[in-house]
């Protein structure tokens, strides 16, 4: 409970573990209103205006080329900028169209000033040369294919402008006559019928919702099945939760080493870009010194030591690795204990809830996000500025048409990579949960193994674990399929931009403009940035697997306890066992209350017996004060103080529980008996179970207290369990003692042995029982007979047969129970001694004539 005490039930600031603030969600405030888009026939006809935008282009284009082939004798060329300005904008416009069809809602402003910019930009490139009273054809069709484009931009802007402002005007109209609505103007009976229907809020302690549905608990850890309804800057912002882990606040040298990591980083880049000139270095020397017997040593051996240094197999980068190693660990130690104590942390309504395989697939997600952050790091950003230094290197070493077709290519690239993982990502979701289905049919199996054998359902649970890796290897066939789709068109789309840029070099070779170790180097260059570009689509499907891994844990860290410490909650430093009910009233379910007022007071050192039917609310009473709930009204103390206003552990620390299902750890029975206190001395663990009438047992085990006790202890007894959960207690020596019917499994010997062990134990300590066996509790100093909540009837065991009430007729059903048994057993134990006597005078009579039939044989 490390973060408990800085959270309260009230606080707006939520808290993951360690203490770290959550990172504030504008959604936690309320739902957020949907903004109003345009109607789908409007989107369509923005679609078709962009699309005549980029025709236009294409016209351009075309009139060009048909110009050059018509007029090949006049050697006319409309020049580089017009070129480039039509391949240019025509990827603009396109980028704009994409914009459109992606996002939603689209149009937006963004859209809008870009078209708004783009006319005078248009109109802009038109003048210039001098003045003339005619133009030729080509001209005209130029002209045209212009006017076309301006007017097509002006429809997108006063379409845009003009839907926008009917849009705000509708949303302010609906919101005045909503503000009439609620203010009653239109309707007084309105504010009644909105809380009738479950829409509004009503005075007093109810929320104003009567609709039945509402009160029911959701499961509180949903598996999500799809992207969540956000965009990716939202999607992403959640995982800042994680940060705070990743970074190595606690160690100065570990950030030192994560400076060096990045300074390998940029040295990384540098290679990139000198190996390529270098090749084109080495080239050139080869070509002007053919036949010359001059070989150029000095560049080969510095083009081997860059390709030493550069890649992810070079030095630097196995430089870079090593150094990552203590990052990454620490990352992974930070991360894995904070998630470990958060579910630690958490309250029993999520632990009652949760599903133990889920749980713990979650948690062994930890390294997920050391991945996603590397990857981010180290392979991710470094592409993404090797693209932008490509286009640098090829605008200023080669030629605008070369920065021109490599970013165009490599958005392309990027563009059908992202849509594609996009689309595959549902399919991998799929495959995910698949899998975690496995592990948590897989998980839940083996812990419930027992209950297996018990029902002898081996083969059911084979066909099931069978039937969820069948439905896993369906989900991963469709995931590797796209898989190989997207290598597919990720290769198609490169390859023609190195076919344009080889077209492109090729020609300058062969007119002389550019010489052969150029284009040696541009080939170079263009397969040093295809690996990058390969591997994007491995690191997008990686990242994208690790945040959908992460989920799980992500989740886990955004569930918060239900029962915190408060801010001015003080430590309870000495207890003396004083216990006060008053009109408590608790419930799972708001549609059925587990206590309804319930009160009564324990006075320090008595023992008080709970009673009653199951479902009475026995257990309940247990939970609230050992804090796994906080009672919705009245009041629960502990010596005059309401628990409320008292730190959860100190309390706990003053309360030993023996519960009716005793679980240990699959340690030795020295390990769990000093599970209560790590600091008790081995004879006071003897002391204890002497008390607890097992040490004599114990020691009758061949290992003695270093007996191994099994999963969950299941190589002990029952009653074994038992013995050992209240040793257990009595080594915490708390002052408040919570029985759990701890005498239940055990025989009768024995129970006299634990009723007066537990007698001796009850001496100036408080202690609660839940007895079923009405026997184990006559001697109590008090009896609660609870029903529905409430106390039904309270007194001594005598008084209450007196009454005649319910506790009289429970303990005459539990005689009549027990007096049948006896004669049950009576005539069992008659009927077992009648079949002995049968079959020893069966035995006697068989030996008579055996030895009648040696002493006179046949003859």
């Amino acid at each position: 409970m490390a973060t408990a005490g800085k959270l309260h039930q009230h606080d707006t600031q939520r808290y993951g573990p360690g203490g770290r603030p959550l990172p504030k969600r504008s959604r936690s405030s309320g739902p957020r209103k949907p903004r109003k888009e345009f109607s789908k026939n409007v989107k369509q006809v923005f679609n078709w205006l962009s699309v005549g935008v980029l025709v236009t282009f294409l016209a351009d284009s075309v009139i060009y080329i048909v110009h050059v082939m018509v007029a090949r004798s006049e050697n006319w060329w409309r020049g580089q900028s017009a070129v480039v300005y039509i391949v240019g904008s025509f990827f603009y416009y396109a980028v704009l169209l994409m914009t459109l069809l992606d996002t939603k809602p689209s149009p937006a402003l963004p859209q809008f000033i870009c078209w708004s910019v783009a006319i005078p930009v248009e109109l802009e490139t038109r003048k210039g040369g001098r003045l003339r009273q005619s133009i030729t054809p080509w001209e005209a069709l130029e002209v045209a294919s212009m006017s076309l484009r301006v007017l097509l931009l002006f429809a997108l802007v006063l379409l845009y402008a003009s839907k926008s402002f009917t849009i705000k005007a509708s949303s302010k109209k609906s919101r005045v006559n909503g503000a009439t609505e609620s203010t009653g103007l239109l309707d007084p009976s309105s504010a009644e019928n909105g809380a009738a229907n479950g829409n509004g809020h009503a005075y007093g302690a109810t929320n104003g919702s009567t609709r039945p549905d509402s009160a029911k608990p959701q499961d509180p850890w949903v598996r999500p099945t799809t992207m969540p309804s956000t965009n990716w800057w939202e999607y992403l912002s959640g995982y800042s939760l994680f940060f705070p882990y990743l970074w190595p606040s606690k160690s100065r040298r570990l950030q030192i080493v994560v400076m060096l990591c990045f300074a390998i980083l940029v040295l990384q880049r540098v290679v990139n870009l000198i190996v390529p000139l270098q090749v084109e270095k080495v080239t050139a020397a080869l070509t002007e010194d053919a036949g010359q017997w001059r070989v150029p040593w000095l560049q080969i051996f510095l083009y081997v030591v860059y390709r030493w240094f550069q890649g992810s197999q070079g030095l630097l980068a196995s430089m870079r690795s090593s150094l990552w190693i203590p990052v990454s660990q620490y990352s992974y130690m930070e991360l894995s204990t904070a998630a470990f104590e958060h579910v630690h942390g958490l309250s029993l309504d999520f632990h009652l809830g949760k599903k133990t395989g889920e749980v713990l697939s979650a948690l062994s997600k930890g390294s997920s996000i050391n991945t996603f952050l590397e990857q981010i790091t180290f392979q991710v950003v470094p592409m993404l500025i090797d693209l932008g230094i490509a286009v640098a290197y090829f605008f200023v070493k080669f030629d605008v048409y070369y920065a021109l077709v490599v970013g165009i290519s490599t958005f392309g690239y990027l563009y059908v990579t992202i849509r594609m993982a996009q689309w595959r990502a549902e399919i991998r979701r799929q495959m995910v949960n698949a899998s975690r289905q496995e592990d948590a049919v897989k998980n839940d199996s083996m812990v419930s193994y027992e209950t297996v054998k018990y029902f002898n359902a081996e083969q059911y649970e084979f066909d099931r674990y069978r039937g969820a890796v069948g439905d896993f290897q369906k989900a991963e066939y469709h995931v590797l399929f796209s898989l190989t789709l997207l290598n597919t068109c990720q290769n198609t789309v490169f390859m023609l931009g190195l076919l344009l840029t080889c077209f492109i070099c090729a020609y300058q070779v062969s007119i002389g403009q550019r010489d052969v170790a150029q284009f040696v180097g541009l080939l170079t260059y263009m397969a040093q940035l295809q690996g990058p570009l390969n591997f994007f689509g491995t690191f997008y499907r990686s990242i994208q697997s690790a945040l959908i891994n992460a989920e799980r844990m992500l989740e886990l860290f955004r569930e918060q306890p239900t029962v915190v410490d408060n801010p001015r909650a003080a430590p309870l430093a000495v207890c003396k066992g004083d216990i006060r009910f008053q009109d408590v009233e608790f419930s799972y379910d708001s549609r059925k209350p587990a206590l309804n007022g319930l009160s009564f007071h324990c006075q320090p050192g008595t023992t008080t017996a709970l009673v009653g039917e199951s479902g009475g609310g026995k257990s309940t009473v247990f939970r609230l004060l050992f804090r796994f709930y906080n009672a919705e009204k009245g009041r629960l103390t502990v010596d005059g103080h309401d628990v409320q206003d008292l730190t959860i552990d100190s309390v706990r620390k003053h309360i030993g529980v023996v519960p009716q299902d005793t679980v240990l750890f699959n340690e030795t029975l020295m390990y769990n008996l000093k599970y209560a206190n790590q600091n008790a001395s081995d004879e006071e663990v003897y002391e204890a179970c002497r008390a607890a009438s097992i040490h004599d047992k114990i020691l009758a085990f061949p290992d003695g207290y270093n007996t191994k006790v099994g999963e969950r202890g299941l190589r002990l007894s029952g009653g074994e369990k038992q013995r050992v959960a209240i040793a257990r207690t009595i080594i915490k020596n708390p002052r408040i003692i919570l029985l759990d019917e701890a005498t239940a499994a055990l025989d009768t010997d024995t129970e006299e042995h634990i009723q007066h062990a537990l007698s001796t134990l009850s001496h100036g300590r408080t202690m609660l029982v839940i007895a079923h066996r009405l026997s184990t509790i006559t001697t109590a100093d008090r009896i609660l007979v609870l029903h529905n909540g409430q106390v039904a009837e309270e007194g001594t065991h005598e008084s209450l047969l007196a009454m005649k009430g319910r506790y009289a007729s429970m303990w005459r059903k539990q005689i009549r129970a027990q007096k049948a048994a006896a004669e049950a057993q009576v005539l069992q134990d008659r009927a077992e001694r009648i079949r002995n006597a049968t079959n020893s005078d069966d035995s006697s009579s068989q030996s008579d004539e055996d030895r009648n039939a040696r002493q006179y044989p046949a003859r």
